[in-house]
């Protein structure tokens, strides 16, 4: 079934649009959660609460494109789980994280950070770099692809990969403190 026709299924309270879109980007969705989260205890009851957010978004929502839009509702609904889960200890998200932590580490980003304002300045930032560079960021750090998985998926060597994902780093740090960000 054509995306459209998915979208439309969620305009009429179909549901069988839930039932399209599990068929055709369940596998999708499970690996944007199964990165994120590292086992598959979590994966089905994300993927539920996925759907659930897509039922509830559309109406009034309707996405140009079907996949970010789900992808975006797997990850932030396997963030939510993380954050539950890791309330009393730190999982496989960690070291994403904890890379990132030297552009925007310090105290508590709630506290010092315009939220909205840090994701515009990271979205103007990650607009200024090459094709190559933005592509290796975002697998890695919107995806959580490993370095490794990363450098397969684009005929990298590691290093390479480590090296695009360092002077990104190293550059949105840059960048941010520009924009008057006390990092």
């Amino acid at each position: 079934m054509e995306d459209r026709d998915i979208i439309q299924l969620y305009w009429e309270r179909s549901e069988e649009a839930i039932r399209e879109t599990a068929g055709k980007y369940g596998g999708y969705c499970a690996a944007i959660i199964r990165r994120m989260l590292g086992d598959g205890r979590d994966v089905e009851e994300c993927l539920e609460d996925t759907w659930l957010g897509a039922w509830n978004a559309m109406p009034p929502q309707r996405p140009r494109l079907l996949p970010p839009f789900l992808g975006r509702i797997a990850r932030n609904t396997a963030l939510d789980r993380f954050d539950y889960n890791t309330a009393q200890s730190r999982g496989g998200f960690s070291a994403v994280l904890d890379e990132l932590a030297e552009c925007v580490g310090g105290t508590p980003m709630e506290e010092d950070f315009n939220l909205r304002r840090l994701g515009e300045a990271i979205s103007d930032y990650l607009e200024g770099l090459s094709p190559e560079m933005r592509r290796v960021f975002l697998r890695r750090y919107w995806y959580c692809d490993s370095v490794r998985e990363t450098a397969m998926r684009y005929g990298f060597t590691q290093g390479k990969v480590k090296s695009l994902l360092h002077r990104a780093r190293k550059g949105l740090r840059a960048y941010l403190i520009k924009e008057g960000y006390n990092l």
